[in-house]
């Protein structure tokens, strides 16, 4: 799994400068209320103007179907899937079955536990099938991510056992500024 995403590309330029400054991943949103939302097309476009293999093509959906994220992912050469939504458990068994591709859950933590994660994290057992990775980002009303705020990066230390071993990922409000702090954290 990749170390730093630059996430909400939507320019070939943004992708080139963010894979010389470091990144081995870039988010392509596909959330089609997101001002950072792509086509599968734009997807392609930007990703292979990079060396093969340079960094890994992250798509990230809210609440789309299993057919529409199948789609996407053959027409822009994905990687990785993120669910950045209020997908169900059981999506996660369905798009390991259908797609060979990691699977990233995301969650918007309301409170400094991850009461919510450790619920899905159960389903996903019983549904036979673990994300890949928890990405957890902070809650706002109405709004799936891209919002700049923190979450409380000390909870999730006490907090990490509840997450079964899985990658922890890191997201919202991460700036210069902040993320060595965030990173010490966790």
């Amino acid at each position: 799994m990749f170390q730093i995403k630059i996430c909400g590309i939507t320019r070939v330029d943004d992708a080139v400068a963010a894979w010389q400054a470091g990144a081995d991943a870039i988010g392509l949103n596909f959330y089609d209320r997101s001002p950072r939302c792509i086509s599968a097309v734009q997807a392609r476009s930007i990703g292979d103007a990079l060396p093969p293999g340079a960094v890994q093509r992250v798509g990230v959906f809210v609440n789309s179907s299993l057919d529409e994220i199948a789609a996407i992912c053959d027409q822009a050469n994905l990687d990785v899937i993120q669910l950045h939504g209020d997908e169900l458990p059981s999506m996660i068994a369905e798009l390991s079955q259908r797609l060979a591709r990691p699977i990233i859950r995301a969650f918007r933590c309301r409170d400094d536990s991850l009461d919510e994660v450790d619920r899905y994290l159960e389903a996903c057992e019983q549904a036979g099938r673990l994300p890949d990775a928890v990405l957890v980002d902070a809650y706002s009303p109405g709004e799936y991510g891209g919002t700049g705020k923190c979450v409380d990066w000390e909870s999730l230390i006490r907090e990490r056992p509840r997450l079964r071993g899985l990658p922890l990922i890191l997201a919202g409000g991460l700036r210069p500024e902040n993320v060595a702090e965030a990173i010490r954290a966790v």
